[in-house]
């Protein structure tokens, strides 16, 4: 690994760290940013995050796909606990906490708008960050690349409705015109970009090897860019009430580890190999909090508690990941490696 995947919890930690202080005490910096969008879409946002998401994108490699056939547990088990639990999960946790047990401390709005942000967050399966916790658990890479590939293809046609139904359901009004837009900008599009990239690429030797080398400098520096704007437009919350991050925290990590836990152990009960079961575990725990940043946004503002809840995501997503993966490490003996 290089420096920054080995040390990825640093940078992100000294992102948010720069994106508060210059929140605090240069905030016309992040209005100007604010100011910056069309259609509900915040410009430099969107840029941060395709640079961001189309390297990713050239990853994935479709004609993979054909390969599920051999070995479809695995997939299966991705697929079920992506898409039929954890956004249900997310959103069960979401009424629960913050209009049940965190009910007196949170007006109702800002409660909506906190479950509005889990939600998006549990309907968003990891696609970027997914190749570096599988490459930390010793995952099998091509099995990964199979995995993200359908995600993403039924991410294409089940964000949206799953997400919409899930935020009508909390009395949360779906503006479907921006929803759509947020998919097709977010997903489609680089998902498409990365395709033919990738197969220009396919007919040169150590083509897409080359173009990954040069295009992950800007990768990194778009996400650390997101998370300072992102930790930026909410530093005057964090730090006026930093309450709210501590409550919204709590059900994301009872989720995360939740989820982890059930699908580690349900990956252990099929008899997936680990270099299977660790990366199945990890894609349905982590989340694409690129896109459901950017989706908040899109629906409910820059400075919303969606943003905001979304935001939070990424605060806690970075070191639990790192303690899931130290604990498949530390476990794989329980599985047997013999396909």
């Amino acid at each position: 690994m290089g420096i920054f995947e080995r040390y990825l919890s640093v940078w992100v930690a000294l992102a948010i760290t720069a994106g508060v202080s210059l929140g605090h005490f240069a905030p016309q910096i992040f209005e100007l940013i604010a100011s910056v969008e069309y259609s509900q879409v915040n410009l430099v946002i969107a840029v941060l995050i395709w640079v961001m998401i189309y390297p990713m994108m050239i990853q994935i490699d479709f004609s993979s796909i054909k390969e599920v056939g051999k070995n479809p547990k695995g997939l299966v088990l991705t697929v079920v606990i992506n898409w039929l639990v954890k956004p249900f999960t997310m959103a069960l946790l979401g009424w629960l906490f913050f209009e049940g047990i965190f009910a007196d401390f949170v007006d109702p709005q800002t409660a909506q708008q906190y479950i509005a942000g889990m939600i998006l967050l549990g309907v968003a399966p990891c696609t970027a960050m997914v190749f570096v916790w599988s490459q930390l658990t010793k995952g099998d890479a091509n099995y990964t690349l199979v995995q993200v590939s359908v995600n993403d293809i039924i991410m294409i046609f089940a964000f949206a409705p799953i997400a919409g139904f899930l935020l009508g359901v909390s009395d949360i009004t779906v503006p479907w015109q921006t929803l759509f837009l947020s998919v097709v900008l977010y997903v489609l599009l680089p998902l498409i970009a990365g395709y033919f990239t990738r197969k220009a690429l396919d007919k040169k030797a150590h083509g897409i090897e080359d173009i990954l080398a040069k295009l992950k400098p800007f990768s990194i520096v778009g996400l650390l860019a997101t998370v300072v704007i992102l930790f930026g437009l909410q530093a005057n919350t964090i730090l006026e009430k930093p309450e709210a991050i501590v409550l919204i925290a709590i059900p994301l990590l009872i989720q995360t580890y939740g989820i982890f836990f059930i699908t580690y152990f349900s990956a252990k009960k099929m008899k997936l190999t680990f270099s299977i079961a660790a990366p199945a575990s990890m894609i349905a725990t982590s989340n694409f909090f690129e896109l459901a940043v950017a989706v908040a946004i899109s629906l409910f503002g820059l400075h919303s508690g969606a943003a905001l809840a979304t935001v939070v995501g990424v605060l806690v997503e970075v070191p639990v990941m790192l303690s899931l993966c130290a604990f498949a490490i530390k476990t794989q003996h329980w599985f047997n490696e013999k396909e």
